[in-house]
């Protein structure tokens, strides 16, 4: 009834043809598809196979998963959430699942720099020289400043992650861009995390190389480190989180007013990012739960939206 091969190809046509049969003739379906009518009958009184119903219970999680992750997951964190909910499959299934519901994941874009270096500064030594593998937390922190556009002007956003987790564990905002920016996140991840020697790790931006930054990095015991001029690597770690923060967040949402933004970027980080979002370089874990499980220590309660500095 069917040719050797083509079974999968066959049952696709069968599936077609009893959604259209009361409009088209069998005959004619099958003649068009280039199937046996005699294997569309069999097909039909047996019903649909164990993986056909499967695949309906499981295009059902994986939709349910791709809309939690605000429509960003492709196929490979999708995959990831199926297994953490103890459901295993092969990746290429999730994948011909989501095709067939024209689900897709999102990619990002290249990061835009914000930063202007001062060249009168002193600049502090590279002590990472693009190695950002760090062998426990607090131990290596990348930072860096972008902007969110509304329709009231740019809302500035600086951060602090933490190399081991990609925790984002400081964060400030502000309508310029001062250093008290930069300040005010290096504070929230000092206060959060309490380090101790920890390597900060950022671009020749002015507000790095400010007096007031370079104060409170010695205040705090933190180890200012700088990239090398001109290099496409110098800060990917951080690039890459501001790649991701446009695509998922700022490329579809439309903000009118900085306040709005400030809440949106607040909610993404510390109800999405933080908390949920996977990441390939963790084994598909996201952050607080890979420090929760490789430091044995539950994350730090989320802060309110209060770190900006005007």
């Amino acid at each position: 009834m069917v040719r050797a091969g083509d079974r999968r190809d066959a049952t696709k046509a069968f599936e077609y043809m009893s959604g259209q049969e009361a409009q088209h003739p069998v005959a004619t379906m099958s003649r068009v598809l280039e199937v046996s009518r005699s294997g569309y009958y069999a097909w039909a009184e047996r019903g649909p196979s164990q993986r056909a119903v499967q695949d309906v219970a499981l295009t059902a999680g994986v939709q349910r998963i791709h809309e939690y992750s605000r429509g960003t997951y492709g196929a490979p964190r999708i995959h990831a959430e199926l297994a953490f909910e103890g459901t295993h499959i092969g990746r290429k299934r999730v994948a011909r699942l989501m095709r067939e519901k024209a689900l897709r994941g999102v990619s990002r874009r290249k990061w835009t720099t914000t930063t202007v270096r001062d060249r009168a500064a002193v600049l502090a030594p590279d002590l990472v020289k693009r190695d950002f593998r760090a062998q426990g937390p607090n131990r290596l922190w990348v930072a860096d400043i972008t902007y969110v556009p509304t329709w009231a002007g740019f809302l500035y956003v600086a951060v602090v992650l933490d190399a081991w987790s990609r925790r984002v564990v400081g964060w400030a905002f502000a309508f310029h861009l001062r250093a008290e920016l930069v300040v005010a996140a290096l504070e929230m991840a000092i206060r959060q995390r309490q380090p101790w020697a920890v390597v900060h790790h950022s671009d020749h931006g002015s507000q790095y190389t400010s007096i007031a930054f370079g104060n409170r990095c010695r205040e705090a015991g933190v180890q200012p480190s700088m990239g090398s001029v001109g290099d496409a690597y110098d800060n990917a770690m951080c690039e890459s989180f501001f790649a991701t923060l446009e695509c998922e967040l700022i490329d579809r949402v439309r903000m009118r007013t900085r306040e709005e933004a400030e809440q949106a970027v607040f909610e993404f980080i510390e109800g999405w990012y933080n908390p949920h979002r996977r990441h390939s370089s963790l084994n598909y874990e996201c952050p607080n739960r890979y420090e929760e499980k490789h430091w044995g220590v539950a994350p730090a309660t989320s802060p309110d939206l209060s770190t900006e500095t005007g």
